[in-house]
């Protein structure tokens, strides 16, 4: 005798309900944002595939799409931007290689970015470095930032994908294709200059 056949027909109700509850679980699967525009496109020179594997996406509510008219409103609607890997600090000096790199700086809403972008301003401008604003909350924040360089491009763009890429942890900092200088850099590099004029004087009174 033939065991009787296993019947594998789903009601129609069932399946609906099936595929509606997939719906709803893809729906709330959503990366963390962090605001801002993508990084990527001031770096390209970096090779993606030289970055640390990235860590599995923080699920958080998604942002409610703004009503955007002018390029104001598009950029506030930016806001805030967000860099978890990176806080104002001392960063290390160090030699990179990135051939092609364009300079590019990251700066905060924060003292110390401030202090160092109005002194970095006419290197950075005869680098012509672009700047990446990779903490700020609101629209006047970023103006009043932008009204200390005038003539440099300063965008609100979260850093994190950087900071992974080349293992910085601290802004203010300039990086170019040969280096990654931070903030205090310039005073290291003046005081050295400074004792080596006073000693090249010294010698010259000896010599007399």
């Amino acid at each position: 005798m033939k065991p009787p056949a296993l019947n594998l027909r789903f009601p129609a109700t069932l399946a609906l309900g099936l595929l509606s509850a997939a719906a709803i679980a893809t729906e709330l699967i959503v990366v963390e944002d962090r605001g801002g525009v993508s990084a990527r496109p001031y770096y390209p020179a970096l090779n993606p595939q030289d970055a640390e594997p990235a860590e599995t996406p923080v699920t958080s509510p998604a942002r409610p799409a703004p009503r955007i008219g002018a390029p104001a409103d598009a950029e506030a609607a930016l806001l805030p931007v967000r860099s978890e890997r990176l806080s104002p600090g001392l960063e290390p000096d160090r030699v990179i290689h990135a051939p092609g790199l364009t300079p590019l700086f990251l700066i905060g809403d924060d003292e110390r970015s401030r202090a160092w972008l109005l002194q970095m301003a006419p290197a950075l401008r005869e680098l012509g470095a672009f700047g990446l604003v990779v903490q700020v909350d609101t629209p006047a924040a970023l103006a009043d930032l932008r009204r200390l360089a005038p003539g440099l491009t300063l965008s609100p763009v979260s850093g994190d994908d950087l900071a992974q890429r080349l293992g910085v942890r601290h802004y203010p900092v300039l990086i170019t294709a040969t280096r990654v200088r931070g903030q205090g850099s310039e005073d290291r590099v003046q005081r050295t200059e400074d004792r080596g004029q006073r000693t090249v004087n010294m010698r010259a009174l000896r010599a007399r």
